[in-house]
């Protein structure tokens, strides 16, 4: 394959056929992000898009572009969720049969969407590579159609057009963020910057856990990662295509990672601070901003894209709670008191007096290693920031308590 396959008409095309399907996505100058990484930030809020992600622009441009007969084997993608979503709809409004293969472990919440599509929809394998190996084995066993979620020229154009729509709203905009997957999204934003205007800087972002376009780009050839789950688990993707690999070489200039408690805590930063949900892949961007994780941004206008919005509630307390304790507005310590009448209010009381607050308590005297007469405590406490736990323990400190972070 060859990059030449996507071109910036190809995209001015896409953006045509999306006309009327997929939304004109807002672009947001956000101040709390903005302060945090010296530039001026504009979130480019996908999780707001129909179906709740980007995916829906690519899946429906390639769908769309099918011809009659071809939809009529009926399509088939693999997909951690967002794709399968973009592609059930796509084949719903044009009347043909949808199968999808997503991972055994995808959030339920997109399950559900995509078979509330009206696809039929095939669990198999922990991550997207080996569901993705089901479903081209489904297609040459029933001859559907594939629909490949970002190794495919059509897909990549409708991508693609997202950086229609920021230029079109920052037309002087100096660098654009974006997660990294198999790639076909950056891919997509990369022709269609730099062929309007080559000085943009394309920044690309993966989980730590699974760094295979990053790894690849350095080693010059595709690699195979057999990395680790991620809450960005729309971006764990093992082997990049050979398209989005050409055209990541070529056009984006640089690749970061961000780890997992970062991701947690991106998440709960645009909860709370910009009041945007974000799934893990969605959050990648602002989370290497926060983190200054991209070089030579400062000053500079900086549109970040917030993919999508799909996150599991299941894993919603799962996240916050990451979030909290990475910003130290949640700690866990444990100690050792005298087993005696009113030792547990002192302690209590110096909690209180810190202005900290008492989450739970265990109080265990048969603990393993505790002497006797002694008896180990341990809080979950509520506090403001760092600066705020370590004044409480110097608080524990002044009053000889010793003790433990958890």
């Amino acid at each position: 394959m060859s990059e030449e396959q996507v071109t910036l008409k190809m995209i001015q095309e896409a953006r045509e056929r999306l006309n009327g399907v997929a939304q004109k996505t807002g672009l947001s100058f956000t101040n709390s992000v903005s302060d945090l990484a010296g530039c001026n930030v504009y979130l480019k809020l996908e999780n707001l898009q129909r179906t709740g992600s980007f995916k829906l622009r690519g899946a429906y441009n390639k769908v769309a572009a099918l011809t009659p007969e071809e939809r009529d084997k009926g399509v088939i993608a693999a997909s951690a969720g967002n794709h399968a979503q973009g592609v059930a709809l796509a084949a719903s409004v044009y009347g043909c049969q949808s199968t999808i293969c997503m991972p055994r472990h995808a959030p339920l919440t997109k399950v559900a969407a995509t078979r509330g599509y009206g696809a039929n929809v095939v669990l198999h394998g922990d991550f997207f590579d080996e569901a993705a190996a089901k479903a081209v084995a489904l297609t040459k066993e029933h001859g559907y159609t594939f629909v490949h979620p970002f190794n495919d020229p059509l897909v990549i154009a409708g991508q693609g057009t997202i950086s229609l729509e920021i230029l079109e709203e920052l037309p002087d905009v100096d660098v654009i963020v974006a997660p990294i997957g198999g790639g076909g999204l950056i891919s997509g934003l990369a022709i269609a910057a730099k062929s309007i205007n080559p000085k943009i800087k394309i920044i690309g972002v993966q989980t730590e856990n699974m760094p295979s376009m990053k790894d690849s780009i350095t080693q010059g050839h595709i690699l195979t990662v057999n990395g680790k789950a991620s809450l960005a688990d729309g971006i764990t993707v093992k082997t990049p295509g050979d398209l989005t690999y050409e055209i990541c070489q070529k056009y984006v200039d640089d690749i970061v990672t961000v780890d997992e408690t970062e991701i947690a805590g991106a998440i709960l930063w645009l909860l709370e601070r910009v009041k945007a949900v974000a799934e893990g892949a969605g959050a990648v961007p602002v989370a290497a901003l926060m983190n200054g994780k991209i070089a030579g941004i400062r000053n500079k206008k900086v549109a970040a894209l917030v993919s999508g919005g799909n996150i599991d509630v299941n894993n919603m307390t799962r996240v916050i709670n990451s979030g909290l304790i990475r910003s130290w507005r949640k700690v866990f310590f444990e100690t050792v008191v005298p087993d005696q009448p009113g030792e547990l209010v002192k302690l209590l009381t110096l909690i209180s007096d810190s202005n900290a607050n008492v989450l739970s308590i265990t109080h265990e005297r048969s603990q393993h290693g505790i002497s006797m007469g002694c008896t180990a405590v341990s809080f979950e406490l509520e506090t403001a920031n760092e600066k705020h736990v370590e004044r409480l323990m110097d608080v524990f400190k002044d009053n000889h308590y010793h003790v433990t972070l958890k």
